[in-house]
């Protein structure tokens, strides 16, 4: 198996579009509005406007992603045969599809946009930044629901390490802030009542909506050392499993949570006393945070490693949120400092003491850490992620 490098990175987010933004704004305080990516200007990403105009805006977030990962990973110098693209989505391009789906409704099917069907698609992402960069290897899209990203990453990790390809660029992306979608979370008790994202918080009633995309370069180890890549982390393991108990509701106890992690741990060569750092998947849902908690310390004890739910920042990315937080651990390696758990105030009885960074961010000296994700359908995704050294 082939050592895998992590050589380039790209995010667009809600707290900040670019690594460096993105950053600044995981470390600062939680915004007091939606978690949207906020005044989007795909235009400096499309130099044709018709082609930015047939890209939905989960694609525009993925080209935006991809295009920066690709300058901060330099000149690949690798077969294009050889480069592959997984960028998963938990909805795809449903902006889209709601709009047209009204236009069918008030002025007929004869008005509906002839490029419905190639910018709805969930894997329309993965197939733009192919198509833009001319990479022509393996081009998928996981839809798994909210661990898709992580899932690509997953998936990407072991394509290079069997061989197949030598550089995949993998992530997530999402933009569902439709009305349809919103009003579908809320009815069914998903988003929270109060508008507050307080992971692990006793306060918490739902996840607050959030959208974006996070693309990592995942290269063979040795060939980015021969070609002087600068190497900001690398992919140690990865596990995916399946509750197999309900459409929404975690598994009691968080069950397949545990496997997930204990597979990753298998995979990377680990065990629970070398894991340094987790980003929870910690969507300030009653349910998921506790069988989270719960999974967490039946597989490393209390407290634990430090833990940290960045989506008291970002919000719910849905299939973008494994990719942003998987950013989020490079980036907390490179800083060598682990985001605070943004809005957490009140702890919960209820839950097992873990050791979460509460207040503002914690100094940690970098080391193996760990990403979950947990979607809808019972999909449950771990990457472990290491210092590029």
């Amino acid at each position: 198996m082939r050592r895998v490098a992590i050589t380039g990175l790209g995010v667009v987010g809600p707290c900040g579009t670019g690594r460096e933004a993105f950053w600044a704004g995981l470390i600062g305080p939680a915004p007091d509005d939606e978690r949207r990516v906020h005044d989007w200007d795909p235009t400096p990403y499309f130099p044709n406007p018709k082609e930015a105009r047939r890209a939905d805006r989960f694609t525009q977030f993925a080209i935006a992603a991809a295009a920066e990962a690709a300058e901060t990973a330099g000149a690949l110098n690798a077969d294009p045969g050889r480069i592959g693209t997984l960028i998963g989505t938990g909805i795809g391009g449903i902006g889209t599809n709601e709009e047209q789906i009204v236009i069918q409704h008030v002025k007929g099917s004869r008005r509906v946009s002839p490029f419905l069907v190639p910018m709805m698609m969930p894997n329309a992402a993965a197939a733009a930044v192919s198509m833009r960069h001319g990479f022509q290897g393996p081009c998928e899209a996981t839809v798994t629901a909210c661990a898709a990203g992580t899932h690509s990453i997953g998936n990407a990790m072991r394509m290079v390490a069997d061989g197949r390809c030598d550089v995949v660029f993998a992530g997530g992306s999402e933009a569902a802030f439709t009305p349809t979608a919103l009003a579908g979370f809320g009815n069914m008790t998903a988003l929270s009542t109060r508008g507050i994202s307080v992971p692990f918080d006793a306060r918490r009633d739902g996840f607050m909506m959030g959208e974006g995309a996070a693309v990592l370069v995942l290269e063979e180890w040795d060939r980015a050392v021969q070609r002087g890549a600068t190497i900001i982390g690398e992919m140690l393991g990865a596990a995916s499993t399946a509750d197999a108990h309900h459409i929404t509701a975690p598994a009691p106890g968080g069950s397949g949570a545990v496997r997930s992690m204990e597979l990753a741990m298998e995979d990377a060569g680990l065990g629970p006393g070398d894991i340094v750092h987790i980003n929870a998947h910690g969507t300030s849902t009653p349910l998921n945070d506790a069988a989270e908690a719960h999974a967490m310390a039946k597989v490393f004890g209390e407290p634990g490693p430090i833990v940290t739910s960045t989506k008291g920042i970002t919000g719910h990315a849905l299939g973008a949120a494994g990719a942003l937080e998987a950013a989020a651990v490079v980036l907390a390696i490179e800083h060598e400092l682990i985001p605070q758990t943004a809005g957490y105030e009140q702890p919960d009885p209820e839950l097992p003491s873990i050791d979460l960074v509460v207040g503002e961010p914690r100094s940690w000296t970098p080391g193996p850490s760990m990403s979950n994700s947990f979607g809808f359908g019972g999909h449950n995704g771990t990457i472990i992620i290491g210092p590029g050294q």
